[in-house]
This record gives structure tokens, C-alpha cells and sequence, in this order.
């Protein structure tokens, strides 16, 4: 690789901001795009530059691009909740196709080497009703916002075809970690643990009937995704990897291992179920662990979460 400049599309954000982290620890030179819609200036270390910008203003990407002159992109940039795609497909296409389109352009018209994509495992598999998902299971999207990653990671392959330019697809499980943002709809490690520092009632949105433990999902801590997108970058993965643990949690029992590591009494409510909601997504870890090795079990990563959000709840 001629040089070492990164480029991370959402980069003021949850995982973004962890990424931007690691490639500065590993030596990179790296900037953040990012319109802050969600993400926040004060998650960037310092001297990090911030374009801040929307995905889907093509000049203001262009200008970015030409200014910052990335040699990779980490492109962690979403409209990322599965119940906001439900209520408004358009809105998630224009900036999962869209303003990913405006992004490979950009980067196809700068000499980029290499495109990292935050996909979805825990989405775009659909139901997983036994094992694990592995990178060969056929895709079965269910809501707008897995069939939105899922068209992208096609256009990743039409722009290698067509102009050469090289990919990585990383298909995320549920993330979860400090820096998540709890105001939003995703995130449930992030939202369960403002609450219940908060000592407000918890809810468990059921699966099939009320009561019932929730969604079954595999939950994989940020630090794991972090460093599979460096190596990514690097060229050390294969082309496409699921980012996960091979563990199925339900939402109930995160809720309880959550409130233990939180140190806390947890008020847990039954809830209705969520649209687009799938019952069960676990991804098979086989060649995530073959690169990486082992990633981090959910009782430690809860309990660096739970420290963390005691600091800054």
C-alpha cells in the first residue's frame, strides 16, 4: 500500500469513533466524515479532522474526498435502525444506496484502494432458527434496512467488476460498547443501561407472546469490530466476514446479566413486539476467529460497558 490514509464515513459515531481510535493507534493518517446526526464532535480524538458532512450531498462528498485524499475508506456511515426502515424505506435507501453510491463514486474518482462496509449479520440473514449464520448461509432480508445493506454489498462487487475497485464486507451482530448512543432506537446494550442507571423501568419486547424472553441475538463488542475493520484495511480478511460471537442472547437475559455488571436492581416490563424485529439472528464466528482469534465473550464486555456508563451517564 503506497500509503496509509483513512477515510471513516460516520466516523463521529458509535463504532466509527472506534475505528478512527484504532487505525490512529496502528499508524494510520485518519479523518471523519460525518454529518452528526447522531454522532458527536467530542467522540473524535483530538486533531482528528471532521468533514462534516450528509452522505447524501454529492458536492460536499466530492469535496471531502479531493480535500482528505484517503488511500481507504471505512464506510461505517447508516441510517441504522431496523424499525426507522420499516417506517421509512425511502429514507433508509437514500442514505444506505443513495449516499453510499455518492461514496464509492467519490472514492472510484480519488484512487481508493479499498472500500470496508458495516453491513449487517444480525439483519440480513433473516431468521437464523438454529446454529449460526455463517458467510455462506444465502441471505433472506426482512426489513428495508437489511435489504438496503444487502444492495450495497452488490454494488461493491459491480463497482470491483466495473472499475476495480477492491472491497471488504463486514457483517456486524447486535454492537454494543461505550460511545453508544442510548436516544436512538438501535442499541439496546446502550439504551437499557441510560435507563436503568436512570432507575427507569425496562422494556422486553416479546417475540411471540407477552412475557417471553424477546429477540435471540448475538452480541459482539465494539473493540472486536473496531480491529476487524484495520485489518480489513489491510488486506488480511477475506472479502466478506461475519463479525460475532456464535452466542445467542436473549433480550431478557441480557437485561439481567446487564443490570449485574450495573450493579443495579433492573425493573423488566413485557413489551409488544417491534416491527421488522427477526426471533433469532446468531452469526457463526469460524472465519472471524481464523483472523482474529477469539472475540470478547459478552460478561466482560458488559462489564467494561457498565464501567464505562457509570462514568458517563
Amino acid at each position: 500500500m503506497t500509503s496509509r490514509r483513512m477515510l471513516v464515513t460516520g466516523g463521529a459515531g458509535f463504532i466509527g469513533s472506534h475505528v478512527v481510535e484504532a487505525a490512529l493507534e496502528a499508524g494510520w493518517e485518519v479523518a471523519a466524515l460525518d454529518d452528526l446526526s447522531s454522532g458527536q464532535r467530542e467522540n473524535l480524538p483530538e486533531g482528528v479532522h471532521l468533514f462534516e458532512v450528509d452522505v447524501r450531498d454529492v458536492p460536499a462528498v466530492e469535496a471531502a474526498f479531493q480535500d482528505f485524499r484517503p488511500s481507504v475508506v471505512s464506510h461505517q456511515a447508516a441510517q441504522a435502525s431496523v424499525s426507522v426502515s420499516v417506517r421509512e424505506p425511502v429514507f433508509d435507501a437514500e442514505v444506505n444506496v443513495i449516499g453510499g453510491l455518492n461514496v464509492l463514486l467519490a472514492a472510484r474518482a480519488q484512487g481508493v484502494e479499498r472500500v470496508v462496509f458495516a453491513s449487517t449479520g444480525g439483519a440480513i440473514y433473516g431468521e437464523v432458527p438454529s446454529g449460526a449464520a455463517s458467510e455462506e448461509t444465502p441471505p433472506r432480508p426482512y426489513s428495508p434496512y437489511a435489504t438496503s445493506k444487502l444492495s450495497f454489498e452488490h454494488y461493491l462487487e459491480t463497482f470491483r467488476q466495473q472499475y476495480g475497485l477492491e472491497f471488504v464486507i463486514l457483517r456486524y451482530g447486535n454492537v454494543y460498547g461505550p460511545r453508544q448512543n442510548p436516544h436512538g432506537e438501535a442499541g439496546v446494550v446502550a439504551i437499557f443501561a441510560d435507563r436503568m442507571l436512570a432507575g427507569q423501568p425496562v422494556q422486553i419486547n416479546a417475540m411471540r407472546e407477552p412475557g417471553d424472553g424477546g429477540c435471540v441475538r448475538d452480541y459482539v463488542y465494539v473493540s472486536d469490530v473496531a480491529r476487524a475493520n484495520l485489518a480489513a484495511a489491510r488486506g488480511e480478511t477475506p472479502r466478506l466476514l461475519n463479525i460475532g460471537t456464535g452466542v445467542g442472547t436473549s433480550t431478557r437475559e441480557l437485561a439481567e446479566q446487564l443490570a449485574a455488571a450495573l450493579n443495579v436492581q433492573a425493573d423488566l416490563r413485557p413489551a409488544p413486539p417491534r416491527p421488522g424485529d427477526l426471533e433469532r439472528s446468531v452469526l457463526d464466528p469460524s472465519r472471524f476467529q481464523e483472523v482474529l482469534g477469539e472475540p470478547l465473550g459478552l460478561e466482560e464486555g458488559l462489564r467494561r460497558t457498565a464501567l464505562w456508563a457509570r462514568e458517563h451517564r
